[in-house]
């Protein structure tokens, strides 16, 4: 498996700027918008499931897990982005996971900010 299968952050979608810090270095925020979130619940792959049950006797990671745990993250992002766009908003700050188990039926993955709009570069 190759790494970009467990990475994560934006995709090519360049018109939403999504940031985990308060501020963006030489931009002004000029209108706040509000908290958005982006959340995805997924169940557990019955496959993933059996190998993990075997892995944890043995020792080491559990990849499927792994990879669908990145893949939720992600969804979750997107749907963030899409919340963003759909509010006026160039830009998410101080952008959050929260992961939960719902229900013990599959893992609950939010992605949170503040949607903000940002004013030109300075300088």
């Amino acid at each position: 498996m190759s790494t970009d299968e467990f990475g994560g952050g934006q995709t090519g979608r360049d018109d939403i700027l999504v940031v985990t810090t308060n501020e963006v270095p030489g931009r002004e925020v000029q209108r706040v918008i509000g908290e958005i979130f982006g959340l995805t619940v997924r169940s557990r792959n019955l496959g993933s499931q059996i190998g993990a049950g075997i892995k944890s006797v043995f020792g080491g990671e559990l990849r499927g897990l792994t990879k669908t745990l990145a893949e939720t993250r992600q969804q979750a992002v997107e749907r963030l982005i899409d919340q963003a766009r759909e509010r006026g908003a160039d830009a998410v700050l101080a952008m959050r996971y929260e992961v939960s188990q719902a229900e013990d039926i599959g893992t609950e993955v939010c992605a949170y900010g503040t949607a903000v709009v940002l004013g030109p570069p300075r300088g």
